[in-house]
């Protein structure tokens, strides 16, 4: 009886720990939630986890927007023109809601986004996650949302 207790009490102490220090955990670029801070992988293909930050501590990106893109499960992928012309309208606009108007006229931050690879789109995952950057690639060490 006092083993399982011993390993009750270990698995709650992982899992508070986990939930404690989420915001500096490495995890899937997928579980992403609007406003989290993260460090934008360099690698820009097949990006699978991100290293997560506090909005108050050194990062590189900050998502804006989490979408869908409408496409049925079963729907050829899209091209190259249809992606940027999907992700240019939910992500540009999220941009200047979540980060304001003038951020384009300071030319000092940009979006991106995390989206389906071909192996993923084919399995009918259409989950798209905008985020805000620097463009000169800098750290930021607050968040990018606008003042309500």
């Amino acid at each position: 009886m006092r083993g399982w207790i011993i390993r009750i009490a270990i698995i709650g102490a992982i899992g508070l720990g986990a939930f404690l220090f989420r915001d500096r955990l490495s995890g899937n670029a997928g579980d992403l939630k609007v406003g989290e801070c993260f460090d934008v992988p360099v690698a820009q293909e097949n990006i699978r986890d991100v290293q997560h930050h506090p909005c108050n501590e050194s990062h590189t990106g900050e998502v804006i927007s989490l979408v869908s893109h409408p496409a049925a499960k079963g729907a050829p992928l899209l091209s190259q023109p249809e992606l940027l012309t999907f992700l240019t309208a939910q992500c540009g606009a999220a941009f200047f809601q979540y980060v304001g108007v003038d951020a384009d006229a300071q030319q000092v931050l940009d979006y991106g986004a995390f989206y389906p690879a071909d192996s993923d789109w084919n399995d009918g995952d259409r989950s798209v996650t905008c985020y805000a950057y620097r463009l000169d690639e800098t750290s930021m060490t607050s968040s990018v949302r606008k003042a309500p």
